[in-house]
């Protein structure tokens, strides 16, 4: 007889090859450590509990210690209580059923009253009764597979059916397209006769050009270009007395300095002490204070408290060819914001200027333009074609002005002083109010051989920097660091090149012998 007391389980694991069987789990011990007082009194049951249910009040007996609520007040007692009697003087019952009816019921007494919430009895009623079962109810039909094929189309709609919803007799429909191409016809004859009485107003035969839209503005385009800059472009107006000029500047640093001409702010400058007031193409109008100014190259800044005004772009008129558009902002004549397009006619062009209209013996070496340039237009920017200045208007080449007793126009001659130039004075007028320019030492007119030209010295300057490095009157200056000289003109611009101080080599003519000296400029 086996004992299979000690077997192992049907799903016990697999001994092993070894034949020893893995630890078994052991139940689980019965002491329990004891309970922490705190939980017990946080957690536990009330004292004289000792199931999960609370034994009713009858048999809690009188030392009961389960906490009671304090009795309700009257005013809750008549609000939610009871009633003591009925309408009728009767002990009142419960809530839960009419006053009067299914008293035995209500006292687990046999009686054949019928219960007024259960119709029949508690018995008949499948919702009371907790051993009614449950089943499932078989699905809508018989059950059967009623797909016989696609269904057919129904009838279709008719018009009266989808827009009234036959609520329209069929002849009230007739009505309405009846009275619908009526008043399309009305409308189609009144727009025939207004065609016709409006091609009456014109030559029967006449032909109307088609027209296309052209408005463009591309990028780098003359009214793209102006639109960006205009807004740095100002018109001085300067008062002296009863009388009155203007010019232009353009905006070249943040903190409201203005570059524009000499003559054009010399007035204001000079003994009359008049007033300047630069205009901005918003209309709006400040005072002007003079910086400084440099007569021998007709430049001077000024300065308008102006708040973060629009600042023009500054490019190199040293990469200006001829040929390149260029584009003249200023107010001629007064008119402000005006706009003139061209080209480069030249660059490096020796121009004096009218010593009238500077203060001083001014020579510049212009870039020549054809854009239109007038009266007003100086100390105005010439601009390229992405909008960076170039140039600073300066004066007009006119025909006629001296024998009409009038004021010349411009005739395509418009010279502007190159940013390059321009830039460097404009600095050094902002840091110290003045400009010191490179002196030969010499006076000198120009002159030709029908072969060479060049600028004859008329006068050596006793002890200047020409009479040191033994330049003699009579000489002929052909030459200056290795620029040609071919005007007395252009000998000025070409000293002006470099600084007070700097040694250059200067190529004479004397008594048709060449030779070169070296000249240690001066300063003027």
């Amino acid at each position: 007889m086996s004992d299979d007391r000690g077997a192992p389980p049907d799903d016990a694991p697999d001994p092993g090859p070894s034949g020893s069987a893995p630890p078994r789990l052991r139940p689980r011990p019965l002491e329990r450590p004891a309970t922490d007082p705190g939980e017990r009194a946080t957690f536990g049951r009330p004292d004289g509990v000792d199931s999960s249910f609370a034994p009713p009040p009858s048999q809690r007996g009188s030392t009961g210690s389960l906490p009671t609520g304090a009795p309700p007040t009257a005013a809750v007692a008549r609000a939610f209580g009871r009633p003591d009697r009925t309408q009728d003087g009767e002990p009142a019952g419960g809530l839960q059923r009419p006053p009067g009816a299914g008293d035995a019921l209500r006292h687990g007494e046999q009686s054949d009253e019928q219960d007024p919430f259960w119709p029949g009895g508690s018995a008949g009623d499948p919702w009371r009764d907790p051993g009614t079962p449950v089943v499932a109810a078989p699905p809508p039909g018989d059950g059967a597979d009623t797909d016989d094929g696609p269904r057919p189309d129904g009838p279709r709609l008719s018009v009266r059916e989808v827009l009234f919803g036959k609520r329209v007799q069929p002849r009230a429909l007739a009505l309405l397209g009846v009275l619908a191409l009526v008043v399309g016809a009305a409308g189609g004859l009144v727009g025939h006769w207004t065609a016709t009485a409006a091609g009456a107003l014109t030559s029967p035969g006449a032909v109307i050009g088609a027209t296309e839209p052209a408005r463009e503005r591309p990028p780098g385009s003359v009214s793209e270009v102006a639109s960006r800059v205009l807004p740095a472009v100002v018109s001085l107006e300067v008062t002296v007395g009863n009388q009155a000029g203007n010019g232009s500047g353009v905006v070249i640093d943040p903190e409201g300095y203005v570059l524009t001409n000499d003559h054009v702010v010399a007035p204001a400058t000079g003994p009359g002490q008049g007033t300047i007031e630069a205009l901005f193409s918003d209309g709006s109008r400040v005072p002007a204070t003079v910086v400084g100014a440099d007569p021998m190259t007709d430049l001077a800044v000024v300065k308008v408290p102006v708040a973060n005004p629009t600042v023009a772009a500054v490019g190199r008129s040293g990469e200006l060819a001829v040929g390149d558009a260029v584009i003249a902002i200023g107010s001629p004549f007064g008119l402000a914001g005006t706009v003139t397009t061209g080209i480069v006619s030249a660059v490096d062009r020796p121009v004096r200027l009218d010593p009238e209209g500077s203060a001083g013996d001014a020579v510049i070496d212009a870039v020549q333009t054809d854009a239109a340039i007038n009266p007003g237009n100086s100390g105005g920017p010439l601009v390229d074609a992405t909008g960076a200045v170039v140039g600073i208007n300066t004066a007009i080449r006119s025909a006629g002005s001296a024998e009409s007793g009038g004021q010349g126009g411009s005739i395509g001659l418009g010279f502007a002083i190159p940013i390059d130039d321009a830039r460097a004075i404009a600095e050094e007028l902002i840091r110290t109010g003045r400009v010191a320019h490179a002196d030969l030492g010499v006076n000198a007119r120009s002159v030709t051989d029908g072969a060479t030209d060049g600028a004859q010295v008329q006068n050596v300057v006793a002890g200047g920097p020409a009479a040191a490095a033994g330049i003699a009157d009579g000489d002929v200056v052909v030459d200056v660091a290795g620029r040609p000289i071919a005007s007395a003109d252009e000998l000025v611009v070409a000293v002006r090149e470099h600084g007070p101080g700097e040694q250059v080599p200067v190529g004479l003519v004397r008594q048709g012998r060449p030779l070169t000296v070296t000249v240690t400029l001066g300063q003027r």
